[in-house]
């Protein structure tokens, strides 16, 4: 049975839209950040401004609300832990060096999540030209606790063959299918975090689950994917 890449699985950003929850924040945080992070009346560009202004709390809260998803993200590209983690390391660093060019007219979580899938992209890349393939590592901990009757050794082989699929495309059609169908963004968001235009987004996607069909079939026929 082939795994649909028609439904989402969302983890969708909602910082700028309803607050965020608390559940999306890391652990160990100081009360004064947490409220921060927490506060729904505190838009992204705020906490930007405050940063600007010298504050270091308001930076920690912008930390707090991203780094979840900056990870999730990153690890969907990238397929592993550890690479994922210093990914979205990598992105926090790079987020603060240019705050300042940062445009208040835009969103917040579109301008970050181009710096998170260009890091994780880049480091895929260099991922498949110094490695043989191994997923083995990261398998057990897909993030999306899907709601399943499968048993879970029939749920972790189809996880197994779905990276295995992910791990041979190419990585701009790869990003596409992350993005929307993993992380639940719509092709008009995704087009300016990955610097295309919304036709161009859609079309990737279109061909990107194209591509995975393709793929999917040849390997439940015994081929390799």
């Amino acid at each position: 049975m082939q795994p649909s890449f028609e439904r989402p699985r969302t983890v969708r950003p909602t910082v700028d839209v309803a607050g965020p929850a608390a559940a999306n924040l890391p652990t160990g945080l100081s009360t004064a950040v947490q409220q921060l992070a927490l506060d729904p009346a505190l838009s992204d560009a705020e906490l930007v401004r405050r940063t600007l202004a010298g504050q270091q709390d308001p930076f920690a809260a912008l930390v707090a609300r991203y780094q979840k998803r900056a990870y999730w993200i990153a690890f969907h590209v990238v397929g592993r832990t550890e690479e994922a983690r210093d990914v979205a390391q990598e992105a926090f660093v790079r987020l603060f060096k240019g705050l300042a060019q940062y445009d208040f007219a835009r969103s917040f979580y579109t301008w970050f999540y181009r710096i998170v899938m260009n890091l994780a992209i880049d480091a895929l890349r260099k991922l498949r030209s110094a490695r043989a393939g191994s997923l083995d590592d990261v398998l057990g901990g897909l993030p999306d606790q899907r709601e399943s009757g499968e048993a879970p050794v029939e749920r972790e082989e189809q996880d197994r063959a779905v990276w295995a699929v992910l791990e041979r495309m190419d990585a701009k059609f790869r990003a596409v299918l992350v993005l929307r169908d993993i992380h639940g963004l719509s092709c008009r968001e995704i087009a300016p975090i990955l610097k295309v235009t919304h036709a161009t987004a859609r079309w990737r996607l279109h061909r990107g689950r194209q591509m995975f069909r393709e793929h999917w079939e040849r390997l439940e026929r015994g081929g390799r994917p």
